[in-house]
């Protein structure tokens, strides 16, 4: 089973660096949170 979805509910410190792993990995990620400033991180 391959995983090419995920969805990550919070953007914290823990959550945010799920998602990069999980898009470098060539995995399409959703990122959730509360707080909509929160996901906006610029590179």
């Amino acid at each position: 089973m391959d995983i090419q979805n995920v969805m990550i509910v919070g953007s914290g410190l823990m959550g945010s660096g799920i998602a990069q792993v999980c898009a470098q990995a060539g995995v399409s990620v959703i990122l959730n949170d509360v707080s909509r400033p929160a996901l906006w991180r610029p590179a």
